[in-house]
């Protein structure tokens, strides 16, 4: 039994090291990662927000953890899968073939991001961790295209702001401004459009900020919220 067991691990292994297989291992492997990456960073998150903060019993939150879980998990696998398949075909098929175009990633992102991350449930709603992610993308997107921009000689340097003497004064000042900005436009959101805020920044914000003004005793006062 053993015999056989290692004949059918050294054939798997003959397969998945020769070169004519990789690109398409690579889609398969990175459909793996994703599942792997998206259990990692949901589980733990979901565990302590759910727990702390959602009321119900404790059959009802852990069927929201391994929901959320779960999603976050299949999402990143399959865009994963949908990226990498198309990276792949556009090598193979689009106007260069054999060679990656300057284009692919993003022609690829697009067609993962709309089929993975751009659709509604039956009812109409979004996914509130498809929106997390989403929102977590497009904030560091909007980073690296702030320091590209500001780049000297970069290829996506705008005229100004990139200029040597300018971009150093930019690239000092810019956190700060970006920061006091960012809370001014929350707390404001908050305060007069709170409804319109992502669920779980709301519910926090909620919890820091609004029921901190309620108490009755020193019981909720010190030791508990409500």
């Amino acid at each position: 039994m053993s015999g056989t067991l290692e004949s059918l691990k050294a054939a798997t292994e003959r397969i998945i090291l020769d070169p004519k297989y990789h690109d398409l291992l690579a889609v398969i492997k990175g459909a793996r990662n994703g599942a792997v990456y998206g259990t990692k960073v949901r589980f733990p998150h979901a565990l302590v927000m759910i727990m702390l903060f959602r009321s119900g019993t404790v059959r009802e939150k852990a069927w929201l953890i391994f929901r959320a879980t779960r999603t976050h998990a299949r999402n990143l696998a399959k865009f994963a899968t949908i990226y990498k398949a198309t990276c792949l075909l556009l090598k193979h098929f689009g106007p260069t073939p054999g060679k990656e175009g300057p284009y692919d990633s993003f022609l690829a992102g697009l067609l993962g991001g709309y089929v993975v991350f751009g659709q509604r449930s039956r009812s109409g709603r979004i996914s509130s961790v498809n929106q997390q992610i989403v929102i977590y993308v497009f904030a560091r997107v909007v980073l690296a295209l702030a320091r590209l921009a500001v780049q000297p000689g970069g290829s996506l340097a705008l005229p100004l702001v990139s200029e040597p003497s300018r971009s150093a004064v930019i690239s000092h000042h810019a956190w700060p401004v970006f920061a006091s900005l960012s809370w001014a436009a929350v707390m404001h959101l908050f305060r007069w459009h709170a409804a319109e805020l992502q669920p779980s920044l709301r519910s926090s914000m909620t919890y820091i900020y609004r029921d901190s003004d309620r108490w009755d005793g020193l019981r909720n006062f010190l030791w508990h919220n409500k």
